[in-house]
């Protein structure tokens, strides 16, 4: 097991951590007694199971299903056994499993817990639509319990289990995608241990034929409901805090950190009644609360109006959103302009930025991704009218989109079926369009599409890229992994269960520029002649390889380079006005694969860094301190919070830096406050725009109310002009801009907005501007991983960090770093980003 976990899984009660939310829950599962997890990855649930359950294996039964309906129907078996089980998903996995759900809310036997764990994320960020499942859910008579705060993701696993074992009921643990990826303080209670019920006589209650389903719904309807309802009414899921104003509020979920949030900042008191379960309502509780307020009473729901439904069949008058209003989740911003406006409040000022714009980011594949050769490939052949549609699936080959190498993504699975349709109804373009999903999604509900293009003798391309791992969501392990979560070896063979469903298959080396290309001309072929091909692509996801591997060893050699562009094909390279090429911190070698950019130069300029003796990383080594006693800090010293923002892209060191904060603050006496940090996970994570937000002290929320952040980051220049970014800065704050650069792909380098430009748009603010990434690579780090770190120590010299001492920064990033070589290069880092400040080498 895990050391970390394993100290947190027996830590006594009482004891806090900074948890992310999935982790918070998946902690509170263990602790509260569960014998199984099962579920299926989907951002932003996956690292309940696979951050923490996957490390309890001598504890519990954990492992993935190959898909939502399978999980679902395994964890009924489970608790049919008497097992108190965990299922965890996404909501489009949700509607995936849909038909297991509704049928296992209907079983009458006594059984063990069986509690549904549905991550919403209604922005979207890693999804494909924002609909509420609420209204799903209460259809099927099944309790919703919405946790509003990380201390309750932690909590209600015991609550759900006990409430799912005593109204024998499947139950719902909605939560926001907000509090699943933020994290924040939790502390600990005592575990407990629980007896598996005993096996039934028969079980015939376990069957529902029509009529029996019949009389099981209106049990639910008539008994269950009204039964969890009356708990509800004084349960602590419900709390309320009257206010000086005149109106109220009522919210549900993560709602109430993000109003509370607003409100601190508009200095408003109004009463406010929180909800963390929203079916049923406890519709007495409701009441009450609206008889004590005389004003107007408001309704800030994420999703639908749901909840302000639910209230209205009470017969009150209450005000939510507006009418055709495409709100589906409220930040602290919304909510100041909401109640700006029915409040009549003055409205904060708007911060214009004329005729300067941020490029579009959409996110990509990853630098070295075994995806890159075929879409070049398909991008060619698209080019010269050999294909004319390519259709997608869900994951990481949805992101081809952007190099115009995927041009629809549906549901899971659809790809090769919506192709099918497309070639019945125009069987003379068989040879012009293909289809193409990964390994984990043709696992998924994929080889459902590959069996009826064989059974309705459909021709055409059918195209698996195998990366060996459910690789969006952070390469959890599919059937076409080597290893399942237990770490026993997988007997399932992808290749050949294609193969034996009858249609000719192909396997090639995904990396091979030249084979992956005739490959798929060939197949595209004999498509014209009415044969189906699936053709797999293997490459292993590049991070799944070891790192040492991902260390760039290449170089271009500018005597033979022409300067024809051909290089410029991924993030890891990029080019000045000329076309000369260089190399970026975010090449990874291709995992020390033939490397693609290698196979496209004509020119032989690009050379491996061995063949003229250098070495990779020439970073002098340092001696590492030893901190023993905590530091003694004197509150009063410092402010009643810090808060700070940083934006940058996917790869840059956002995360790290977070992390460092919250060590840091953890070490102080925020401890005993509220900690809360925030990031960008998903689809946006891989090359796109991200932010990350941290805030200590007097805070609700992971998202900063505006004109709040006592500092803003900026890792790439150009991000510090995205909509709203610039109004979290408080008053007198300070930005740190990162003079560092990335073309966004398929821009147009004219187009992106000049330093001057992002320069004369900042005049007036309190700007830092530094090079961090060349100040790295001054430093001997080829790789640039040390460039946050940089940052990190010129922040730790601006107030009101300033405030902390430098010994805490310095343990903090020591306690974070995995090795000797690492808490060398960070610490060597640290000191030079304070260094610079000191000495005035920053342009202040």
């Amino acid at each position: 097991m895990n050391k970390k976990i394993e100290a947190q899984i027996n830590a006594p009660a009482g004891t806090t951590y900074i948890m992310q939310g999935n982790a918070a829950f998946a902690l509170g599962v263990i602790h509260a007694g569960y014998h199984a997890a099962t579920g299926y990855a989907g951002t932003p649930s996956t690292e309940v199971i696979d951050r923490t359950l996957a490390h309890a294996q001598d504890m519990m039964k954990v492992g993935w299903s190959v898909n939502e309906a399978v999980a679902v129907s395994t964890a009924v078996g489970h608790a049919i056994a008497g097992e108190d089980v965990l299922v965890t998903m996404k909501i489009p996995g949700v509607f995936q499993a849909a038909d297991a759900i509704t049928t296992s809310a209907f079983f009458s036997g006594k059984s063990g817990a069986l509690v549904i764990y549905a991550a919403t994320d209604y922005v979207p960020s890693s999804t494909q639509h924002v609909i509420d499942s609420r209204y799903f859910f209460a259809s099927s008579r099944l309790p919703i319990l919405e946790p509003r705060t990380h201390q309750e993701m932690y909590d209600i696993p015991r609550i759900a289990a006990d409430m799912s074992r005593g109204n024998n009921t499947p139950v719902i643990v909605l939560a926001s995608g907000i509090l699943c990826h933020s994290e924040a303080l939790i502390r600990t209670k005592n575990s407990r241990k629980v007896s598996p019920k005993d096996l039934p006589d028969t079980l015939h209650d376990w069957m529902l034929l029509p009529s029996i389903a019949r009389q099981n719904y209106n049990k639910a309807t008539q008994e269950r409901i009204p039964t969890i309802q009356k708990w509800a009414e004084t349960s602590e899921l419900i709390t309320e805090s009257n206010g000086a104003d005149d109106w109220g509020i009522i919210v549900c979920g993560n709602t109430e950190g993000i109003v509370r949030e607003a409100l601190n900042g508009l200095n408003l008191n109004p009463s406010i009644l929180s909800l963390g379960i929203t079916n049923p309502i406890p519709k007495e509780r409701i009441k009450q609360f609206a008889d004590k307020v005389s004003g107007n009473i408001y309704i800030i729901e994420d999703g639908d109006r749901f909840l302000e439904e639910k209230i209205r069949l009470l017969g009150l008058d209450v005000i939510g959103k507006e009418d055709q209003s495409i709100l589906t989740i409220w930040t602290p911003e919304d909510v100041v302009e909401y109640f700006t406006k029915h409040l009549a409040l003055a409205p904060s000022p708007k911060i214009q930025l004329p005729n300067l714009e941020p490029l579009p980011r959409p996110p990509s594949i990853c630098p070295g991704c075994s995806y890159k050769a075929f879409a070049l490939s398909v991008a060619r052949l698209k080019r010269q009218k050999k294909i004319y549609a390519s259709f997608g699936d869900i994951g990481c080959s949805t992101l081809l989109f952007f190099n115009n190498a995927l041009d629809t993504v549906s549901c899971m699975g659809a790809s090769d079926p919506m192709r099918q349709g497309f070639v019945l109804s125009r069987p003379d373009m068989a040879h012009k369009v293909i289809s193409v999903i990964g390994d984990s999604t043709e696992c998924h509900s994929g080889m459902d599409g590959t069996r009826n293009a064989i059974f309705r003798n459909i021709p055409g391309v059918k195209v698996i890229l195998d990366n060996y791992s459910t690789a969006m969501t952070g390469q959890q392990p599919a059937p076409s992994s080597k290893e399942n979560l237990a770490g026993q070896p997988i007997q399932f063979n992808l290749h050949k269960a294609i193969e034996s469903e009858g249609g000719r298959t192909v396997v090639v080396d995904a990396y091979n520029v030249k084979e992956v290309d005739k490959a798929l001309k060939e197949a595209l072929k004999l498509a014209k002649e009415k044969v189906y091909t699936t053709l797999i692509l293997e490459g292993e996801c590049i991070h799944n390889i070891e790192t040492s591997k991902l260390a760039r060893d290449l170089e271009f050699d500018y005597d033979n380079c022409k300067n024809c562009d051909l290089c410029n094909i991924c993030p890891g390279i990029i080019t000045d006005d000329e076309k000369t090429p260089s190399f970026t911190s975010m090449c990874s070698n291709c995992a020390s694969n033939n490397q693609v950019c290698l196979q496209r130069c004509p020119f032989d300029a690009i050379t491996t860094i061995e063949e003229n003796g250098k070495q990779k990383n020439n970073i002098p080594l340092i001696e590492i301190p030893r901190f023993t006693k905590p530091l003694e800090i004197d509150k009063s010293k410092l402010p009643d919070s810090l808060k700070i923002a940083i934006r940058g892209i996917g790869g840059q060191g956002n995360l790290f830096f977070g992390k460092v904060l919250t060590e840091v603050a953890m070490k102080t006496p925020y401890s005993g406050t509220h900690i809360i940090k925030g990031d960008t996970l998903g689809m946006a994570q891989l090359g796109g725009s991200v932010i990350s937000t941290f805030s200590c002290g007097n805070v609700f929320s992971s998202n900063l109310a505006p004109h709040s952040a006592d500092v803003l980051v900026v890792m790439e220049q150009s991000e510090v002009l995205r909509p709203g970014f610039l109004e979290l800065l408080k008053p007198g704050g300070t930005i740190i801009l990162n003079e560092f650069s990335a073309i966004p792909i398929n821009a147009k380098k004219e187009d992106y907005p000049e330093i001057k430009s992002i320069h004369k748009v900042l005049d007036g603010y309190k700007i830092i501007n530094i090079n961090a990434h060349q100040i790295a690579l001054d430093m001997n780090d080829i790789s640039g991983i040390s460039t946050n770190v940089i940052i990190i120590g010129l922040l730790s010299m601006i107030d009101p960090f300033s405030k902390i001492p430098s010994e805490i920064w310095q343990s903090s990033i020591l306690e974070l770093s995995p090795n000797e070589l690492i808490k060398s290069m960070n610490l060597s880092a640290y000191f030079r980003g304070r260094e610079l400040f000191q000495n005035k080498k920053v342009t202040v």
